[in-house]
């Protein structure tokens, strides 16, 4: 297995490693207001939310909670969700992996923010049709992504991690082909420390 392979089978492992660490620094300033504000604008008030790889629920879910939400979070790293459990023992916390989610249940809007792009490529042309079975028409998808197609490794802790992408064409096609339309794509916005991020609807 290459280098990269390697380190991409390892992502859990990490996040499992690192989960406290994550979770004192991950910052709680809310960059990621503006792109949040309008994927809540897409769902009926008091709505179901699935936040797949929701690490602790800080911020995010936390912040559509508190728009009168009802979030579900996964996170395939049972730390984060131990952490989530301690802080809100009210809310819904579940471990489960991206890869094989399959829930019974359909959701007003589903976000994978700074998760989803953890994925390698071939596993994210399987797990974007895999989200989109778990929207209700008319239902947003939220993704945080690459600028283009490549692999690039990052950093949590003192660790590297593993980061993937589509170009934009393919992520048009896929979501296309699973009954939905892109609505926005930005690349490396300035607005929201550089993440990439595309937003799409279920038809």
């Amino acid at each position: 297995m290459s280098g990269l392979g390697a380190l991409a089978g390892r992502v859990l492992e990490v996040y499992e490693r690192n989960a406290a660490r994550y979770d004192r620094e991950r910052s709680r300033g809310l960059f990621e207001r503006g792109w949040l504000d309008r994927f809540a604008g897409m769902i009926p008030e008091g709505g179901r939310v699935l936040d797949v790889g929701c690490g602790t629920g800080a911020p995010l879910a936390e912040y559509l909670t508190g728009l009168g939400f009802a979030v579900t979070g996964v996170d395939g790293a049972a730390g984060m969700i131990e952490i989530a459990w301690a802080r809100r023992p009210e809310g819904d916390w579940r471990v489960a992996d991206m890869r094989r989610l399959a829930l019974e249940e359909r959701f007003d809007g589903v976000l994978a923010w700074d998760s989803f792009f953890h994925l390698t490529r071939d596993e994210q042309r399987q797990v974007v049709p895999r989200l989109l079975r778990h929207l209700r028409p008319g239902g947003p998808l939220m993704l945080t992504v690459g600028p283009g197609d490549g692999e690039v490794i990052g950093q949590v802790g003192d660790e590297p991690i593993y980061h993937a992408s589509l170009d934009q064409k393919e992520y048009a096609r896929l979501i296309e082909a699973g009954g939905a339309e892109v609505v926005d794509f930005v690349a490396e916005d300035p607005t929201c420390d550089f993440h990439s991020v595309l937003l799409a609807r279920k038809l």
